[in-house]
């Protein structure tokens, strides 16, 4: 199976976990997923108030520099070990 058919397959498993995943595996499913999708956290992060939007800005920064594929990659490994 190519990559990006077990990615796209990983994106409908991810919402078929029968155990809804933490909040730091949730965080971690959002920052490869955008780095797979669009590549480098851009924009200015989010103020201190916006608690949520701030910490998905800073999981995605974590990503930076890594490339879309290994992103891909590293996702699926993820919903594999949630699932």
């Amino acid at each position: 199976m190519a990559l990006k058919d077990e990615f796209v397959a990983a994106q409908d498993a991810v919402k078929k976990l029968e155990t809804r995943p933490s909040n730091e595996q949730l965080l971690q499913l959002y920052a490869l997923y955008k780095q797979a999708t669009v590549g480098d956290v851009e924009g200015e992060r989010p103020g201190a108030l916006d608690f949520k939007g701030r910490a998905k800005y800073d999981a995605w920064a974590t990503r930076k520099g890594l490339k879309k594929n290994d992103a891909m990659k590293q996702y699926v490994a993820l919903v594999e070990k949630l699932g």
